[in-house]
């Protein structure tokens, strides 16, 4: 049975890793935009909205490990897990273009990396807020004991 303070560190390792994935896929949007050049669409910026937001909520809640972090951060993160899941199926083809929301400015399904054949922005977002989601939902499940 593991002691107060060994599940108090293993449940801070885990907020900080939800922190650490906010904080890289952060600077992976940004490193798109500024250094890459790549314009974002309309789904992309409701992403960020739901993203950026985390790393100062997921970092308040490290300082003092603020138990109630994940009813905060887990509701924004779901948001922006669901926009993903969207424009993923919008770029995968599987939803029709007549239903796109990026009917002005930048495509929603314009291709700027296609790794693998199937890893692509959208897809590295959708993978993201997957983690954040699974890591919350983790941590509410061991402070809830």
């Amino acid at each position: 049975m593991p002691r107060a303070g060994q599940t108090s560190n293993a449940n801070w390792n885990i907020l900080f890793i939800c922190w650490l994935l906010a904080a890289t896929s952060t600077m992976g949007s940004v490193f798109f935009s500024h250094v890459m050049d790549f314009a974002p669409c309309v789904l992309c910026w409701y992403q960020r909205i739901c993203l950026f937001p985390l790393i100062i909520l997921l970092g308040v809640g490290l300082f003092s490990f603020d138990k109630s972090v994940v009813k905060y951060t887990l509701p924004l993160a779901i948001a922006g897990w669901l926009i993903a899941l969207y424009h993923s199926l919008l770029y995968a083809g599987i939803i029709p273009e007549n239903i796109q929301p990026c009917t002005q400015g930048v495509s929603c399904t314009e291709e700027y990396i296609d790794l693998l054949g199937f890893i692509t922005i959208p897809m590295l977002s959708l993978l993201s807020f997957s983690l954040i989601i699974a890591l919350l939902l983790i941590l509410q499940r061991r402070i809830s004991r």
